[in-house]
């Protein structure tokens, strides 16, 4: 048999409060994942039904008021957006533990709106997770800043020099970054300086160097963390995705053979080959 049970409970606590000799109140703590007078259970099945079910607040509000527990859309929406350092840890955790061992991951992303402001929404997944990434731009340096999981260095190594190399950057370039003793870099500002140190900003050429050259330090910093080992990323055929190895996604072929309209059976055998 298998049962749901849902059932409002009121949970009392007494807490000890000390006196110090100096004068000061210490007050035990209330145990971990309770905000505002809920406890963490009430506060995961809000998290579930609102992200995964899309439940409305004003229907949680209502869903719960219906089982006996009393409590406002106002809190229910604190309840979802607040103190989510914990929620933000897992999920980039989970991310990270993904990339670290999919054997492939789709990935595609889509126009949305995010705090009043348009912006694209990258999904990477594979069977197992599935993580959303919002930002202002869909380009190749944004996916791979995605792809870093939350690693925010920037890493010249074999792999950085060759996705360099493979992406046509000057020669000179690669030959600067590669012999330079300072090999990783902190953050995107001591990244910068680096290359201005270099002089690779004031460089007309093309492609451009900063461009290729942050390219492949995020991919650098991609695999020096052990994220993609070898793993197939399956896109639409979009720029931005084409990297490491890479395959199209089936469903964004069959749309392309979809069109095709065979006149003969030879062109119908070469349809279904390709299929």
């Amino acid at each position: 048999m298998r049962e749901l049970t849902l059932t409002p409970a009121v949970v009392r606590y007494r807490r000890e409060r000390w006196a110090t000799p100096s004068g000061e109140t210490v007050l035990a703590p209330l145990p971990a994942g309770i905000v505002g007078g809920f406890g963490p259970g009430l506060r995961r099945f809000l998290l579930v039904a609102h992200a995964q079910g899309q439940v409305t607040t004003e229907r949680l509000a209502s869903l719960l008021a219906g089982i006996g527990l009393e409590i406002s859309k106002r809190q229910v929406v604190r309840l979802l957006t607040s103190r989510l350092d914990d929620l933000v840890a897992e999920d980039q955790a989970v991310l990270r533990a993904g990339l670290a061992s999919a054997r492939w991951v789709t990935v595609d992303d889509t126009a949305a709106r995010h705090a009043r402001q348009d912006v694209f929404t990258t999904q990477i997944g594979d069977a197992r997770f599935t993580a959303f990434r919002s930002g202002a731009s869909k380009s190749r340096l944004a996916f791979l800043s995605v792809l870093r999981a939350g690693h925010g260095e920037y890493t010249i190594n074999a792999a950085a020099l060759e996705y360099m190399r493979s992406r046509a950057l000057a020669g000179p370039v690669v030959e600067q970054l590669a012999v330079h003793p300072a090999k990783v870099f902190a953050d995107e500002a001591a990244w910068t300086a680096h290359l201005a140190t270099l002089g690779t900003d004031r460089l007309a050429v093309t492609p451009e160097p900063v461009r290729i050259a942050t390219e492949g330090a995020l991919w650098g910093t991609i695999q020096a963390h052990g994220l993609l080992p070898g793993t197939v990323i399956v896109s639409d055929d979009a720029g931005q995705f084409r990297l490491g190895e890479h395959a199209l996604c089936w469903v964004h072929a069959e749309r392309l053979v979809h069109k095709l309209v065979p006149a003969n059976d030879q062109q119908r055998r070469a349809v279904e080959l390709t299929r």
